[in-house]
């Protein structure tokens, strides 16, 4: 693993939110996009080399949805860049990881994701992401 790519933070309103961690941040957000496969809205802050994501569920049945009914607004996942996906997925699964999708699907900012399941990460949702090249 490369790196932290981004930090995950679940909302129930995203403009609300973007609002709020504008002026958190002092700047506004780069990029908002939708991730139909995953009923997803996103948007997303630079701070310095740092990246955070807000997801806001698109409907009542998305997972962020359903974790922001769960467990409320907060802290969702923490992604990974990698270089090689498909490998980190054979080696994690090796060492007794829990994969969610063992297939990458295309994420939100051009990349492709693959999740781990929290209860084999100490709770804490861990996704890995491969930058789409071509």
């Amino acid at each position: 693993m490369k790196k932290i790519e981004h930090i995950g933070i679940a909302v129930k309103d995203l403009d609300k939110s973007n609002v709020l961690f504008a002026a958190i941040f002092g700047k506004p957000h780069y990029k908002v996009e939708e991730v139909e496969s995953e009923a997803v809205k996103t948007s997303f802050f630079q701070v310095g080399s740092n990246k955070i994501e807000l997801l806001e569920g698109t409907n009542e049945n998305s997972p962020i949805s359903k974790f922001i009914d769960k467990k409320g607004e907060g802290v969702h996942h923490i992604a990974f860049a990698v270089d090689d996906i498909l490998s980190e997925v054979i080696r994690l699964k090796k060492e007794g990881f829990v994969v969610l999708n063992e297939t990458p699907k295309k994420g939100a900012d051009n990349k492709l994701v693959v999740f781990l399941h929290p209860r084999s990460t100490n709770g804490v949702l861990i996704e890995l992401c491969q930058e789409i090249i071509g």
